[in-house]
């Protein structure tokens, strides 16, 4: 608005002679200036420098890096929530999210526990070659997979399958160190005996405590093992807990653990509201999901114009973020599941995959913005970063 035409606004000059009265007599808080966002910064800091302190071997295929800030400040979280690591590894820039393992009130590290992924560029780097002393970078704590007093029940039942454990015993190591008013079933499938995750510690922390309900279902059990066996059931947790009304439910796993254990709950009448689910990450075989077009294989090789820059090939079969960075480009990233819209860069013209539930905003769809970590080139495009 122009100059000439705000001073022919009503009380205009009403508002100058408060201005200048409280330029006379208000407080001078130049020296505070800036303050405020400092202290935002302290909390939420958009990247972290932190030392790998200790690696613990928790099964065969896992292991827990624990990460102590470079500068000896760790912003709070909550119980459930992931940081995202940033490396470079062989040459390709990339990043990826893990849940904090460690309890909130433990503000001298974060935990995070890694599980080996088959062909898995970051998990085996974590896994084979990072060594106590390197220096990671991260992002500060971020998710919304985190218990809410206001919302949820006071008893929670946790239905957890393979490194899906990790944010949940970050909430029940909280419940037992903070003596928290909260009971916890926990529900937790694995494949085979030798391989649960803190498993040992899930055993004792529950014949301790009256509150802690543990309950391993492995799919291949031992031939010595006694416990449930099979998957997470209507009627293994019917059975468990009886009546439902008055408990609130997490889900955390592989897309396999949800598309059996989603519809397994909704049998038992529990209403969506008391579902939460922490996103289950990039899918491994985009091809067969639905929808997917069957003209299209997993393997064919598309072409990308990157506005202003150049052009870089793509597989159909991998998302847009992942070609990107295998070609030198990065852009910023953290859930890398299709939640957070921190990756999304804008389609000019050609069209690609995205699975249905995308959370992509009205807005972003109106002016053709998508999510690049969940984004599947079906012909040539063009996009701008």
């Amino acid at each position: 608005m122009k100059p000439e035409t705000v001073r022919q606004l009503d009380g205009y000059d009403n508002i100058i002679k408060e201005i200048e009265i409280s330029r006379k007599y208000g407080t001078d808080f130049t020296l505070e200036k800036g303050a405020v966002e400092k202290y935002i910064n302290r909390l939420h800091p958009q990247k972290m420098s932190l030392r790998v302190s200790k690696i613990i071997e928790e099964t065969p295929s896992t292991r827990t890096l624990r990460l102590l800030s470079t500068d000896n400040y760790l912003p709070p979280f909550q119980a459930g929530q992931y940081i995202t690591l940033y490396l470079e590894v062989d040459g390709i820039k990339t990043s990826r999210p893990y849940s904090i393992s460690s309890p909130p009130n433990q503000i001298g590290y974060y935990d995070v526990t890694v599980r080996r992924v088959e062909n898995g560029l970051v998990s085996n780097f974590l896994l084979d070659r990072v060594k106590t002393g390197d220096i990671i970078e991260s992002s500060a704590p971020e998710g919304t997979f985190h218990y809410n007093p206001i919302i949820h029940d006071k008893t929670m039942v946790c239905l957890a399958g393979g490194s899906g454990i990790t944010p949940i015993m970050s909430m029940l190591r909280e419940v037992i160190e903070c003596g928290l008013d909260r009971i916890i079933y926990l529900f937790y499938g694995s494949n085979n005996t030798d391989d649960i995750i803190f498993h040992e510690e899930l055993s004792r922390l529950s014949e301790q405590f009256d509150n802690i309900n543990y309950i391993p279902v492995i799919e291949n059990p031992s031939k010595n093992y006694t416990g449930k066996c099979g998957f997470i059931t209507a009627d293994l947790i019917s059975e468990t807990l009886g009546e439902f009304s008055d408990k609130s439910f997490f889900l955390c796993g592989p897309q396999a653990m949800y598309d059996f254990c989603l519809p397994e709950v909704e049998k038992l009448g529990i209403p969506k509201r008391k579902i939460k689910k922490e996103i289950p990450g990039t899918p491994l075989n985009i091809w067969e999901y639905p929808g997917w077009p069957s003209d299209v294989k997993k393997d064919d090789v598309f072409t990308v114009k990157i506005s202003g820059t150049k052009s870089i090939q793509a597989s159909a079969g991998e998302s847009l973020l992942v070609a990107l960075e295998k070609n030198g480009l990065v852009i910023p990233t953290l859930c890398r599941s299709g939640e957070c819209s921190t990756c999304r860069i804008k389609l000019v013209s050609g069209k690609v995959f995205q699975p249905q539930d995308t959370p992509v905003r009205k807005s972003d769809r109106q002016f053709g913005y998508i999510h690049s970590c969940v984004s599947y080139p079906l012909e040539d495009l063009e996009v701008l970063l």
